[in-house]
């Protein structure tokens, strides 16, 4: 943390106080923390405890003064290392799901360069409300770090899930997060995500329903810790932005194939997280099959195995990570999924997990090893998965 430039976004909620005991924690590690806060903020706590900790202004209004001068939410942006939102109101956070610009505090968001990590604090109802889980989903697949509320009493005197995460585990969180960030340099890091859509006509096609957020999510996780990142992806609408992330889509499990093979011997590891089509079309029409030809038989051909492809080409000194997504017998066939294609370990989920499986922000996973050893980890998000499997990888090569 020693040198580090933070950000700390101020909201209105009870749990300001914790901010100061986090500005503590920063500062005393040796990093620099500028106070963003809004208006209703400073209902709770006042910008001259903060500005005594910090040794800075706080900011808070786009003009300093009545002569012209003003914030700049831009410098900001470029001058932080991290932003961190703590506490974040539901109100703050459906602002900044949706770009609503009306304060100094979501202009800097907007603004900011670095990762932000954002750490909601509100009552159980509000973090439970289907807006709140949207609004926090939209964030995660910005790449935004969602730092999850704990249970306990709330300032309601209900008890549940709302109470901010204590500013010591915020600390560690940060503290790990820049520790990680050049783990993987030097290394590059190949991964297949999304689906493939397989072609019937023109307008017609076999596909399956992964979004791509699991291999997305692996890709700024490998990205964070300094690899660089060759994504592979299918057909999805998500995006990412990332210097060390190279992006080439693909459509079939056809393109797929001759993209990873190509692009393989070149790195260090692969993690194969796409939901690649195992049959497609023996022959496709070149016009739109119309309803009145009636019956139609599809013929389907097996598509090239880009797992076993890639176990036969790895090195000694190559990584692969393979996925198994099963229905039955999931550790049974898991298990064999990894030693007949030469995988270093598998990720094994299954659709009978409630919250796991495509379409969803969070998984369940357990990841199993080439000596049969076993990591069972409960249901999380997405981004959590990522760090764990990322985790495993690189204790691969330590």
């Amino acid at each position: 943390m020693n040198g580090k430039h933070i950000v700390l976004g101020i909201t209105g909620s009870i749990a300001a106080y914790k901010a100061c005991t986090l500005i503590r924690l920063l500062v005393k590690a040796g990093a620099e923390v500028q106070v963003v806060i809004t208006p209703a903020g400073k209902e709770f706590i006042t910008p001259v405890t903060l500005s005594a900790l910090t040794s800075k202004p706080v900011v808070s209004e786009f003009f300093a003064q009545r002569d012209g001068s003003w914030h700049s939410h831009v410098d900001l942006g470029l001058w932080a290392d991290a932003m961190v939102v703590a506490p974040a109101t539901a109100s703050t956070i459906g602002k900044m799901a949706n770009g609503i610009a009306d304060n100094m505090l979501i202009t800097t968001y907007l603004s900011m360069k670095a990762p932000v990590f954002v750490a909601p604090a509100m009552d159980l109802d509000m973090f439970a409300h289907p807006s709140t889980q949207k609004n926090l989903a939209t964030l995660r697949s910005y790449g935004n770090i969602i730092i999850e509320p704990t249970a306990g009493e709330l300032a309601s005197k209900l008890v549940g899930k709302g109470r901010m995460e204590e500013p010591e585990r915020i600390f560690e969180i940060l503290a790990q997060y820049f520790s990680k960030g050049s783990a993987l340099q030097g290394k590059t890091v190949m991964i297949t995500a999304g689906p493939t859509y397989e072609k019937i006509d023109p307008v017609r096609f076999i596909g399956n329903y992964s979004s791509g957020k699991m291999g997305y999510a692996l890709a700024r996780e490998c990205a964070e810790r300094g690899a660089k990142v060759e994504l592979v992806s299918g057909p999805t609408h998500l995006d990412i932005c990332h210097p060390l992330i190279n992006v080439t889509r693909v459509e079939s499990a056809e393109e797929m194939f001759g993209c990873a093979t190509k692009l393989f011997p070149t790195c260090d590891a692969a993690i194969l997280s796409a939901a690649v089509a195992d049959f497609t079309p023996d022959s496709k029409a070149d016009s739109k099959i119309k309803r009145e030809k009636g019956e139609q038989t599809l013929h389907l051909k097996p598509t090239h195995d880009i797992a076993a492809a890639l176990g036969q080409m790895k090195t000694q000194e190559q990584k692969l990570v393979g996925f198994a997504l099963e229905t039955n017998d999931e550790e049974t066939n898991a298990q064999h999924k990894l030693e007949k294609k030469n995988l270093d370990f598998i990720v094994l989920n299954s659709l009978r997990d409630k919250g796991a499986g495509f379409n969803y922000d969070t998984n369940k996973v357990t990841i199993i090893s080439r000596n049969g050893a076993m990591q069972k980890f409960e249901l999380k998000a997405k981004t959590e998965v990522a760090a764990d499997i990322v985790d495993t990888l690189q204790a691969l090569w330590q």
